[in-house]
């Protein structure tokens, strides 16, 4: 009996151990009782479903500014156990922020470790497969790195994201470099994650249509937003630009830092931000690309901040006619959505520069102001980079609504088999240095 006795609190005592032990891992590894959820599902047909374990929620909705035709948010339904789904698609290729809300509580989906940081909040992400360049490939890839600096222009630590491509690490030749600049509502991290550049600059690399280069992309926040706000008699953000950000790359990265093997390109804000940079400093330059965006100035978007100011164009007019500045700028290339809110702002500048004797591509696309386009874009401008620009190109450029005559996709089919592929050695040759 005493024996019995001894078995049993054995018995209990292993018991309140393995107890103990699943209640601990429980915590650790984030699994809560109930059923095991997983979201997203991407189902082979381009469908997305979405799921949320919230037992005592009254509502739950998808919310996303990326996925089409989702409006206000997408009603879930609750199914067994507290699980609430909603399927959406077939949706286009492409990553996607969204995240729940739940009774009015925004919050990342639990069950995806993947994320994308705005300017202001961060987002659950979700890719849907198809499109091959930007599809993960079985190519060699790139690197993309998380550096914090200390900016003397603004004096505090700031951050940006730098990719390195196939073979910089272990190898001596200098790169181009190229400037990668977000919108308004993102962050140093959405190219990289949401904008998908990494994956585009690898495929592009891989398949010899663009030279490898060094990608920067900065955070262009300087501060709260102030849109129609008056603006600083210096932008803080070109000060870090200028003062700190290129003299890090020069001074942490193998660059060729030479006009010729410098260029920049932004979306929306960071569209403004790099026509801002060009005329004030066209010299750094070669190339220059603007995804959605314009001077805000000459449509009068977002206030008039310059109503005590000459116009924009009288106040550049010495740049704007600098022949010597324009000879060393060999690609200045426009792209904008036809349903884009910016459509005329984009219009009106490429008209600026028009008349002032820039050449300039202008390209206007399916769509509005979506990271659906600018990810198309950045494929298009890359390959395009630090090589001689022909000018059939520009004889293949659309404009005012208007689809590609039988000509000018003759034109552009020239031009793509002229710009592309280009062979590892063609590339060493004519467009690298080799040095520490």
């Amino acid at each position: 009996m005493k024996y019995r006795n001894q078995f049993s609190s054995v018995l209990i005592a292993l018991l309140g151990l393995v107890l103990l032990f699943y209640t601990q891992a429980t915590a650790q590894f984030g699994r809560a009782p109930g059923p095991r959820v997983e979201s997203p599902v991407v189902a082979d047909d381009g469908k997305v479903t979405f799921s949320i374990l919230a037992p005592k929620a009254q509502t739950v909705k998808l919310s996303s500014s990326d996925i089409p035709n989702l409006g206000q948010g997408g009603e879930m339904t609750k199914e067994d156990q507290g699980v609430w789904k909603i399927t959406l698609g077939p949706i286009r290729s492409g990553a996607y922020r969204y995240n729940f809300n739940v009774d009015n509580v925004s919050v990342i989906d639990p069950r995806n470790p993947a994320t994308s940081e705005s300017n202001n909040n961060t987002w659950s992400l979700v890719y849907v497969p198809g499109a091959e360049f930007m599809d993960t490939q079985k190519v060699p890839h790139g690197a993309v790195a998380q550096i914090t600096y200390y900016s003397n222009a603004l004096q505090r630590f700031r951050r940006m994201h730098i990719y390195t491509p196939p073979g910089y690490e272990a190898g001596q030749d200098r790169y181009p470099v190229f400037y990668l600049l977000h919108g308004a509502s993102d962050s140093d991290a959405s190219w990289t994650t949401v904008g998908r550049a990494g994956f585009i600059l690898d495929n592009l690399i891989a398949a010899g249509k663009a030279l490898p280069m060094i990608v920067v992309m900065p955070a262009g926040h300087t501060g709260p937003m102030n849109l129609g706000q008056p603006r600083p008699a210096t932008d803080p953000f070109q000060q870090d630009f200028i003062q700190d950000i290129m003299p890090y790359v020069k001074d942490h990265y193998r660059v060729n830092h030479d006009r010729a093997h410098c260029a920049i390109a932004g979306l929306s804000m960071g569209g403004g931000q790099t026509l801002s940079l060009l005329v004030d400093h066209m010299d750094l330059f070669g190339y220059a690309g603007v995804f959605s965006s314009g001077v805000f100035e000459l449509s009068g978007r977002f206030g008039n901040n310059n109503a005590n100011r000459p116009p924009w164009q009288e106040r550049y007019a010495e740049t704007l006619q600098n022949a010597e500045l324009k000879k060393g700028l060999q690609l200045l290339w426009f792209a904008t959505g036809r349903d884009d809110f910016l459509l005329e702002t984009s219009r009106q500048t490429v008209d600026v520069f028009r008349k002032n004797d820039f050449k300039v591509y202008y390209h206007e696309s399916d769509g509005g102001h979506i990271w659906a386009n600018w990810r198309e874009y950045l494929s298009d401008f890359a390959p395009l980079l630090f090589k001689p620009i022909p000018e059939m190109l520009y004889d293949s450029q659309t404009s005012d609504n208007d689809d590609l005559t039988g000509l000018e996709q003759q034109a552009a089919a020239s031009l793509e088999e002229r710009l592309i592929p280009v062979s590892a050695a063609v590339i060493r040759e004519r467009y690298y240095t080799t040095g520490s």
